[in-house]
């Protein structure tokens, strides 16, 4: 594999709440990944939620005290990456919204969200990795969760890293694209129209024939595994960095 000569030596993580509480295999696996890379891991355990859930709620006061806790811990970081899309797009977009009317937080934010980045696109745009060595045998589909890829703009970054996967046969669903309906609080607002949309996704999932789907953020692919584990369908769920961990 091939590093950029500009790579960090160390970077920070900054694992989604949703990885922390429920899936810390996923931030383990990004660990390993980084172990692989011979890149060093910083943890600041003075993280807490980056006040997305809030934010999307209209809950501004509460946002902006989980954003200013979160630049506090993190402003230090040169490099800070995430397994979650729709979290960094929280960070590198929303925050300087939350600070509009006060120019010194805003100029904090703004530093902080310059160096914040999802994990595929950081092996990617930033290290110029596409091989990890990875290897997972079986047939895999891709679920392109809808902040990773309309704020952030990452739709090709995972398929090159799952293309060198050895052993993985790839197959694209039908509407990849389409929301899992999961939502953070649209699923509670509103359970039937998010039970029909993950309904959905399901079934172009299993239309694939993988055995397996994939995704790069827990909250989306945790949505779609409580439909299809209340269903009996056994396709594996992974965050991608589980398929490319050593």
């Amino acid at each position: 594999m091939t590093i950029h000569q500009s790579s960090p030596e160390r970077v920070t993580l900054f694992i989604q709440c949703i990885v922390d509480g429920v899936y810390p295999e996923v931030a383990e696996a990004m660990v390993r990944i980084f172990d692989c890379l011979g890149i060093a891991v910083d943890y600041p355990t003075g993280q807490t939620c980056c006040g997305q859930p809030a934010f999307n709620s209209g809950y501004r006061t509460a946002a902006r005290k989980a954003a200013r806790h979160f630049i506090e811990v993190f402003e230090q970081a040169p490099t800070i990456v995430c397994p979650s899309g729709s979290c960094v797009a929280m960070v590198r977009h929303h925050y300087t919204e939350l600070f509009t009317d006060d120019p010194a937080w805003r100029a904090r934010a703004v530093a902080v969200a310059e160096r914040t980045f999802e994990l595929t696109e950081f092996l990617v745009d930033v290290l110029g990795v596409t091989d990890l060595g990875a290897r997972y045998p079986g047939r895999a589909t891709y679920h392109d969760s809808c902040h990773l890829l309309r704020t952030l703009g990452v739709r090709s970054q995972p398929r090159a890293l799952l293309a060198k996967v050895r052993g993985l046969e790839f197959v694209e669903m039908v509407d990849s694209d389409r929301c899992c309906g999961f939502g953070g609080t649209f699923s509670v607002k509103y359970p039937e129209i998010s039970t029909a949309m993950v309904a959905e996704k399901v079934a172009n999932i299993l239309a694939t024939g993988a055995d397996t789907v994939v995704g790069c953020d827990m909250a989306c692919l945790m949505n779609i595994e409580g439909y299809l584990s209340r269903h009996n369908h056994p396709v594996k769920v992974k965050h991608i960095a589980q398929l490319l961990a050593p």
